[in-house]
């Protein structure tokens, strides 16, 4: 089932996405499906004719895991380390699709990174890997945007991760997945960037939401990003950046240096 966050002009919604003689359409939902049985409130749109948001505004934070690839860690200048590189972006962060990311003034280096999204469903707290599909609620496309010169320059990565708009999610969630082996890429201005696979990852997602449930509680719809393959990027102002995970779809993102930061 796909979950996705819209506005058709009105208040933002939740709504199931599904094809209907050949169109896809979005049904509207009377609540947040995270937090309410699913139940239509009567709205149906193409999809076309809505605009998608963040199909998720996480309560309380977003947990990234950093270096979750081998050849990425390797492309950084580095080995992956033995546990999972944990930080975190605040929900301020966060954009939807085709949302602009704005380049903050202190930065003249972003990078691109393509990410596997886990949405979390229920307050979670030393999960074992286990029973970690239990947590979750299911799965979306990532983009952690990196202010690469800040990463380079600082031992705490909080102005090269935290940054508004740094943290793009969408189109929706798709809560049927197996996340173990799956396509992920990106493409910046119709150029392929990365070409990689889940299941590449050191920490498989299972193992990655044990160990962040065993450093802190897990709220309903908090996010934990996987990790991004090899081929990370830099953008610029005007670029289109574009997310692809097999299964769930594409998450696009234009890139503008209008900041305020």
């Amino acid at each position: 089932m796909r979950i996705a966050r819209f506005t058709d002009g009105s208040d933002p919604m939740f709504g199931i996405v599904q094809e209907k003689d050949g169109v896809d359409m979005v049904y509207g939902l009377a609540g947040d499906p995270l937090f309410t049985e699913i139940t239509p409130n009567g709205v149906i749109r193409p999809l076309e004719d809505v605009r998608l948001l963040s199909p998720v505004i996480p309560r309380s934070k977003v947990v990234c895991v950093g270096k979750n690839y081998a050849q990425h860690a390797k492309e950084m200048g580095g080995e992956a380390p033995e546990q999972p590189l944990l930080f975190m972006k605040p929900n301020t962060a966060v954009i939807g699709p085709m949302e602009p990311m704005f380049i903050p003034t202190y930065s003249s280096e972003v990078s691109l990174e393509a990410e596997l999204a886990v949405v979390i469903k229920q307050m979670a707290k030393n999960v074992d890997a286990s029973a970690a599909a239990g947590v979750v609620f299911g799965y979306t496309c990532g983009n952690d945007f990196t202010a690469r010169d800040s990463q380079r320059e600082e031992d705490q990565w909080f102005r090269a991760k935290a940054f508004d708009t740094s943290c793009a999610l969408g189109p929706w969630i798709e809560t049927d997945l197996d996340p173990s082996a799956l396509a992920i890429g990106s493409e910046v201005n119709g150029e392929a960037q990365q070409d990689g696979t889940t299941a590449d990852m050191i920490h498989p997602v299972a193992d990655i939401i044990a160990e962040v449930s065993r450093v802190t509680t897990l709220l309903p719809g908090d996010v934990i990003l996987t990790g991004t393959p090899a081929g990370v990027a830099q953008v610029a102002d005007g670029d289109r950046v574009t997310v692809r995970i097999q299964g769930i779809g594409e998450l696009t993102t234009p890139i503008s240096s209008a900041a305020t930061l």
